[in-house]
Order: C-alpha cells, then structure tokens, then sequence
C-alpha cells in the first residue's frame, strides 16, 4: 500500500541519509506523490544514452538526476542545520505549519 502524504515540498533542503549518496545534502526539485518519490538537486545522478530525434538533434550520453525514495530522505532544518523529525502545529489562524522537533522553530515561513 502506497502512502501518498509526506512532510516535504519543493525548494526543501533535506540530507540523504541512505544509498551511494549518503549523508550530502540538497535542495528538492520536485516531489512525485503519486510514485513517493522526490527529486533532489545534483544528487543521485545517473547518465542516460539518448538516439538523435526533432528535439535533440545531436544524440549522445545526458547525466540527469534520479528520484530518490522520500524515506530515504529527512528534513534539514534552517536554524539547526541538522537533519529533523517534524511535527504539524495548527496557528491561531487555522494554518498548519511544520515545526523542528529539536528546537521547536517553525520551517514554514
């Protein structure tokens, strides 16, 4: 059964903390709910052969990033500068915002 919730969104800083490129730290590209998957900046990268076609005239070997797995994946948070558990706290307002368990600073801003 997949699970199509997670905790992390786009422009997130996260530390890998599992596979060939374990313990560097980047930014999310782009979050695939449907697969639970996410990309990460210049992490994961695998080289692709591509056959010249209308548009990539060329042809040739194309290095690209792979999506990762998100539990391979933790949050960083931006006061710690270490990789958090996050909890959900609700505002006055209604607005669900995520918070740093170890310092207890909001990372949505």
């Amino acid at each position: 059964m997949k699970c199509n919730s997670t905790h992390l969104k786009k422009d997130d800083k996260v530390k890998i903390i599992a596979g060939k490129d374990c313990s560097k730290i980047g930014k999310i590209i782009k979050v695939i709910r449907k697969d639970s998957r996410v990309v990460v900046e210049k992490i994961n990268i695998v080289t692709k052969h591509s056959k010249p076609n209308a548009t990539n005239k060329q042809g040739g070997i194309i290095t690209q990033e792979a999506p990762l797995h998100w539990s391979n994946v933790m949050l960083v948070c931006n006061k710690c500068i270490e990789p958090v558990r996050i909890k959900m706290k609700i505002l006055e307002d209604g607005k669900k915002v995520r918070v740093c368990r170890k310092c207890n600073e909001m990372i949505d801003a």
